[in-house]
Parts: C-alpha cells; sequence; structure tokens
C-alpha cells in the first residue's frame, strides 16, 4: 500500500461515510498515524442521493472527494480499495491493493439493499444507496418518458409511466414526492405530447403507514402531503415478485411497470474474518459495547449503520441515520486517544437531535423532542439543516443555487441521460 512506517500507533479506518470522516477529523494531526479505505474516492452525502435520481442535483453537487478532507492532515492517509478480509491473529487486513497491518481497526461500512432474500426483485429492481445507482435511476426515468413518447401502444406506454417505489420510510417518501414533482412540472413542458395523467407513482408500504419511524404526526402528515401531489399510497401492501415487467403484491393489486425502486430496508455491510458471534444475526449488524468495540475481539471497532450497541434507550440499536454515526466517530476518536494514553474511554450516549423529511416543494415533516411540525416552516428547516450538513463550502453553494432555481422555475435542470442504462 506504500503507507510509510511508523512508530505512532496505526488507526486504520474502513469506510469514508459520515462515521468515518468524523472519525479522521478527530484524529487529525494528533499522535497517531491514520489510514482511510474506502472503495470510492469521495463521500457521498447519502440524505440527497434521491436529488441526483430525480434530475434535481448533479452528482458532484453531494460527494467531496476523501484526500480533498485529509490534505491538511499530518500523518493521514488515503487508499483507494477493497477491504477482503482481517486477520484478527495477525492484526493484519486483506485488500485488494495489498494487506496492512494495523494497531486500532475501526469498521464503519455502512449498509447495503435488503432484498429479504428475493434474487428476482435483486436482479430486476433499482436500489439507491450509491450515487451511481442514483444516475441509474434517474437514466432509466428519462429513458422511460422517451419511450413512453415513441409507443403508439397504450398498455406498454402506461408500463412506461408507471413508477413503483417499494418503502415508505424517508429515502421512499421523499423519492415518491420527487418523481411526482417531475409528473406535475416537468412532463407537462418537456413531452407536450404525452398525457401526465397516464403518469403514476405507487408508493407501497408493508406496514400499517408511511415513515413508520417518526411520530403519527408527521407519517399522517407525510401521507397526505404525497396524495396531494398525486401519489398512490397503499400501506399493508408486500411486493412478492417483480420480473421486470409485473409487480405482484400479498393482495390483489398486480402493476405493470418498468421501473421499481426499491427503498424497503437495508442490511449492514461486514467484512470477513470475524466470527458469526459478533454479529447481531437479523441486522447483520456488528455486537459494540458502550465504547463501540466489537464484543469480544481486540483493538476492533465498529461504528454507524454497522454498529449494533443495545442501550436502555435504544434495546434495538440506534437508528441508522447519519447523526449516530457522527456523534460516535467523533467520540471514538477521543477514546482511542485516552486509550493509548492509559485513561478510561467516555461511554456513547446518543443525543437525538430530531428527525425529518421532505415530501416536495414547501411541505415537510420534522419531529423534534418536545415538538412538531410540518408544512413550509418544516420544508425550510430541512432545506437549512441538509444545506449546512455537506461537506465542503462548494457543495453548500452549488446546492443553494440550485435549490433557488428550482424553486423560482419549477425546474428540475439535470434531467440529462449522461450514461444510458440498460434494465437486465
Amino acid at each position: 500500500m506504500n503507507i510509510p512506517k511508523t512508530n505512532l500507533p496505526r488507526i486504520v479506518i474502513v469506510g469514508g461515510g459520515f462515521a468515518g470522516i468524523n472519525l479522521a477529523k478527530t484524529l487529525a494531526n494528533k499522535k497517531v498515524q491514520v489510514v482511510l479505505l474506502d472503495k470510492h474516492n469521495y463521500h457521498t452525502f447519502q440524505p440527497l442521493l434521491y436529488q441526483v435520481s430525480s434530475s434535481g442535483l448533479e452528482p458532484d453537487s453531494i460527494a467531496y472527494p476523501l484526500r480533498k478532507i485529509l490534505k491538511k492532515h499530518k500523518n493521514s492517509f488515503f487508499r483507494l480499495t477493497e477491504v477482503n478480509n482481517i486477520d484478527t491473529e495477525n492484526k493484519t487486513i486483506n485488500t485488494s491493493i495489498g494487506n496492512l497491518n494495523y494497531d486500532y481497526l475501526v469498521l464503519a461500512t455502512g449498509t447495503k439493499t435488503n432484498y429479504f432474500g428475493n434474487k428476482k426483485i435483486e436482479t430486476h429492481s433499482m436500489p439507491m444507496k450509491e450515487v451511481s445507482q442514483a444516475l441509474d435511476i434517474r437514466s432509466l426515468i428519462l429513458q422511460n418518458f422517451e419511450k413512453a413518447a415513441i409507443t403508439s401502444d397504450k398498455d406498454k406506454r402506461k408500463a412506461f409511466l408507471n413508477f413503483v417505489i417499494v418503502g415508505a420510510g424517508p429515502t421512499g417518501v421523499e423519492l415518491a414526492g420527487a418523481i411526482a414533482e417531475l409528473k406535475n412540472n416537468i412532463l407537462p413542458r418537456d413531452y407536450r405530447d404525452l398525457d401526465p395523467e397516464m403518469m403514476q407513482i405507487y408508493l407501497l408500504e408493508g406496514g400499517k403507514s408511511v415513515l413508520p419511524p417518526m411520530s403519527s404526526h408527521a407519517s399522517k402528515k407525510a401521507e397526505h402531503f404525497l396524495k396531494a401531489l398525486g401519489v398512490l399510497v397503499h400501506c399493508n401492501t408486500q411486493v412478492k415478485d417483480y420480473d421486470g415487467k409485473t409487480v405482484t403484491t400479498n393482495t390483489n393489486l398486480t402493476l405493470e411497470c418498468e421501473t421499481l425502486i426499491w427503498a424497503a430496508g437495508v442490511t449492514g455491510d461486514p467484512v470477513y474474518g470475524l466470527n458469526a458471534e459478533v454479529l447481531q444475526e437479523r441486522s447483520n449488524r456488528y455486537k459494540v459495547d458502550q465504547y463501540n468495540q466489537i464484543k469480544g475481539v481486540d483493538s476492533i471497532f465498529a461504528l454507524g449503520d454497522i454498529a449494533y450497541m443495545e442501550t436502555e434507550a435504544y434495546p434495538k440499536g440506534h437508528p441508522q441515520v447519519a447523526q449516530p454515526a457522527i456523534q460516535q466517530g467523533k467520540l471514538l476518536g477521543k477514546n482511542i486517544l485516552k486509550l493509548i494514553e492509559g485513561k478510561p474511554m467516555q461511554a456513547f450516549i446518543y443525543k437525538d437531535k430530531g428527525s425529518m423529511a421532505t415530501i416536495g416543494r414547501n411541505k415537510a415533516v420534522v419531529d423534534l423532542k418536545y415538538f412538531k411540525f410540518s408544512g413550509f416552516f418544516a420544508w425550510f428547516v430541512w432545506m437549512f439543516v441538509h444545506l449546512m450538513s455537506l461537506v465542503g463550502f462548494r457543495n453548500r453553494v452549488i446546492i443553494f443555487f440550485n435549490w433557488t432555481y428550482n424553486y423560482i422555475n419549477f425546474d428540475k435542470a439535470a434531467r440529462l441521460i449522461i450514461r444510458p442504462f440498460n434494465k437486465k
């Protein structure tokens, strides 16, 4: 890997998400060597992936180079690679570009899409966990518009204009609202030979309500906003099969569609090499103690979505969102320095800053500890929080001007098929 030899403790971080970069920042210019590994050379601001897939933003506005984050950090290094396995006995990790010894290893690998064992859905549906996947969805949506415009077969046209989103969590709700705005604002202008009423957006949720992690107030308001935008919401509806053409469910609902976007759940993305006992079976996350150390394993920690920490307040682990990852990353950096100095570490206590979701223009819901609200003010708060959370001043400026332009002109300027997507 061409990492300089050092007498300093070497901390290897696997994953450049919210947890990984906040840990690296906390350890910056301290008396340690930091090596950050990731299969991409950029950090992705995942909360805005849906805007890339719905033509609202270009991908470079939600991605930030990992080397740029580390450029002023003495003794910090980045390597573009995939980690294959861990050798705990020799404290070594094996990657696609070679082996590396560690003193402390931190796994912040996040999650991957969970298809619950359904291979046909995995083959034919569209996931949205990475920038490349969001671009594929954007291309497929626009390609379907183009195909619908040239076909004379009404059934085929309807299938091209049917969009099914599975999972009504924040990702599914936000994406459904964004695609509905494409239908209401872009389709009538760009595709005047298509009837916008033929385009249908279906949001299917296996549970009894949308936004199940949020309050009943947020759930009811979100469903109201979605229906006002023309989204067809079906709760208590589980997708059983999808062959690329037909969606079948546990009810009598059957849909013909060319686009099914899978946002129904995630599962942990662990690294090979640790015993199966360290994983929480249902979620595939590493069991960690109150200091984020993997239980029963020396000098290896897990952070963020991949970490399963049971507490009295969170008996099923912390929510797999950005804030726990950020807070754990910052605290673990301090704790590792304490560990090196032989000082006692500080237990992690999650400070819940609330949750929010946007459903479209002037429509959002916000849950705070003592206050819940929705509508325009919630939408404004959502925009401000996400804008300030972005990595890099340039990205904030670009997204601010994009949102301002989109708001004034009811437009989505990034509706470009840069690379055509071919369905399997």
